[in-house]
């Protein structure tokens, strides 16, 4: 199965609308999800703030805003994620990303900046105490009786009773657990240290390589690393990520660009060329079995997202490569991947 995203953020946007209008369009090309960059870098508004807007206004696409692990409470996080799936209906993820620069340190005051290596071990344990958080609620723990006054059954309550390098967290998590069991965990394995994070923890890894082969070689130690880990490596997807330019429009690639592959440049290869072209790179990679699906972040977001949608999806589609439709209604299931059982409930985990 094909998986397909975009990214729709709109540098200098701060209304909702465009941000409504490109993922409604991802939505009417089937795209499994939709990510929202944020940073404590630079200005902008709260994607997950964003996308809590446009959860609403959309009905079976998923949601993927960035939170950054780095500075912020581990606790908070994972409630904030786990609204947004319920706000949503089950068709949350996460981006975790971290901050490594000083600038954003002094934004806090709370502790210097450190090495990216430890900043993604840390981002490990908030990927793995907010699992937890959201199995702290076991299904059915709301009873909701009225006659009886009683809103919950306590022994379906769990204490995690997590101690990290940087955090401990008790719990139970304020939020019952969500929609999709454990909304979608999305990492950027492209560097070195945030590998082994998304190894360990990410339901999808997105990966910036420029050919097949170095596509094909991070995807193979990706899920070496997950069986090392005592993962099923199936369970992880693994989409490439590409900045496109279809300004073009039905033009040929540019040499380099197209069936060569896309260019390398400072902010990730880049596909410059027209709607075939790409369908084509995109069907050839899958086909050959180096990506689980793509993750493309249009240039000129409206006028290339558009061509997508109506150019390189639809083309997919017609060769029965893509979704026509969706068949589920949570991103879990367009993804292909099963609800997670509750921990505790199997193993009868600390109450």
């Amino acid at each position: 199965m094909l998986h397909l995203a975009a990214a729709v953020d709109r540098p200098g946007s701060f209304g909702a609308a465009p941000y409504v209008e490109l993922a409604q369009l991802a939505e009417r090309g089937g795209l499994d999800f939709v990510t929202l960059d944020d940073s404590f870098a630079r200005p902008g508004p709260d994607a997950l703030a964003v996308l809590s807007r446009v959860a609403p206004a959309t009905r079976r696409i998923g949601l993927v805003p960035t939170l950054t692990t780095t500075h912020t409470e581990p606790f908070r996080v994972q409630a904030a994620v786990a609204t947004l799936d319920w706000a949503s209906c089950g068709r949350a993820g996460w981006r975790i990303d971290v901050s490594t620069t000083e600038g954003e340190a002094r934004l806090f005051g709370r502790r210097p900046a450190a090495p990216a290596d430890a900043l993604w071990a840390e981002a490990g344990e908030t990927a793995d105490v907010a699992a937890k958080l959201w199995d702290s609620w076991e299904d059915g723990a709301e009873i909701r009786d009225v006659p009886t006054g009683r809103f919950l059954d306590r022994t379906r309550l769990h204490h995690v009773d997590f101690t990290g390098t940087a955090f401990s967290v008790k719990g139970p998590s304020t939020v019952p657990r969500p929609p999709q069991g454990h909304p979608v965990r999305v990492v950027d394995a492209t560097e070195g240290p945030a590998r082994t994070t998304a190894a360990r923890y990410a339901d999808v890894a997105l990966v910036r390589a420029a050919t097949p082969a170095q596509a094909a070689a991070v995807r193979q130690q990706l899920r070496d690393r997950a069986a090392e880990s005592g993962r099923n490596p199936d369970t992880l997807r693994i989409l490439a990520s590409l900045l496109v330019d279809l300004g073009d429009g039905e033009h040929a690639a540019e040499p380099g660009h197209g069936g060569g592959g896309p260019r390398p440049t400072p902010e990730g290869p880049l596909y410059r060329g027209g709607p075939v072209d790409l369908a084509e790179l995109i069907a050839t990679w899958h086909t050959e079995g180096v990506t689980d699906g793509f993750h493309l972040t249009p240039v000129e977001p409206r006028r290339d997202l558009e061509r997508l949608v109506n150019g390189t999806v639809a083309l997919l589609q017609h060769r029965g490569l893509f979704r026509t439709f969706y068949p589920g209604s949570t991103l879990r299931e367009h993804l292909g991947l099963a609800r997670p059982a509750n921990q505790y409930a199997v193993t009868g985990g600390t109450s």
